[in-house]
């Protein structure tokens, strides 16, 4: 694998990223510049391609008084990815995910969550460490993650979760769990209920990374019903110390708007 090295090209595409979220609630039809509508590949299964440019779009959206905020922003290669507050008729979190080619975004994923919260640690969907460090750290970070998700969470060895997480100094953001990692073992191993979550991870897409950062994009079912699942790990030392989430269903095939799919 390649190290992942910020460079000002880099810090750009962060920028142009930024710049492009902001114009939802600006109206700033020089936001969408970054994006090349002719080859611009659309993942969100209810956002129909084609029909309206970027431009017009943000700019209804911004008559409606929406705020974003960016909280993390990071860039892995070609990818820029970001967590994000939104606050339109309701408040929501996401991830957001480009693709750039020549400089432009060509391809785009999210995953978004009405937020709820804090959880019973305290702890709210979007708050926590936002600095990015040991940049020199990508790829083997990278590697612990997808070893957690293969290992841990698709194959179901929920006994090998104290071996990534650091128990001392976990703090977790799910609205619905505590950094108590007893919680998070229960919904991934028992089956649901009226009063619990059952949580099943059966593939993972895509692991996304920058120094102490990691972004997996898996899917699974939640109580059975298809989900899509974006985590953001940070790690410390090799080990998990934070985690952030967002679960999405995903509609049934005959309801999406376009035919790209979720992943």
């Amino acid at each position: 694998m390649t190290i992942t090295i910020l460079s000002t090209m880099a810090s750009n595409k962060k920028e142009l990223i930024c710049k492009l979220l902001k114009g939802i609630e600006t109206g700033d039809p020089l936001s969408v510049a970054v994006v090349n509508e002719e080859k611009y590949i659309q993942h969100n299964p209810q956002t129909r391609e084609g029909n309206q440019g970027l431009a017009k779009l943000f700019e209804r959206l911004s008559k409606t008084s929406p705020r974003v905020n960016i909280v993390r922003i990071f860039e892995d290669g070609d990818f820029v990815f970001a967590h994000t507050e939104y606050d339109f008729a309701t408040r929501n979190i996401g991830f957001e995910i480009f693709r750039f080619e020549d400089g432009h975004a060509v391809e785009h994923w999210d995953n978004i969550q009405k937020r709820k919260g804090p959880n019973i640690s305290g702890h709210s969907m979007v708050d926590g460490e936002v600095t990015v460090v040991d940049h020199e750290k990508t790829d083997s970070n990278r590697f612990v993650i997808q070893s957690f998700v293969e290992e841990t969470l698709i194959k179901g060895r929920f006994e090998k979760l104290e071996d990534y997480i650091n128990q001392e100094h976990y703090v977790e953001h799910n609205p619905r769990l505590s950094d108590n990692l007893v919680e998070l073992s229960c919904a991934l191993s028992q089956a649901s209920n009226n009063d619990s979550i059952s949580i099943k991870y059966e593939k993972c897409h895509r692991i996304l990374a920058e120094g102490n950062f990691i972004l997996s994009i898996c899917e699974g079912y939640t109580n059975q019903t298809p989900t899509s699942f974006f985590d953001l790990y940070r790690l410390k030392e090799g080990e998990i110390v934070e985690h952030w989430d967002t679960t999405e269903a995903i509609p049934p095939r005959s309801e999406w708007k376009n035919n790209n799919g979720k992943f």
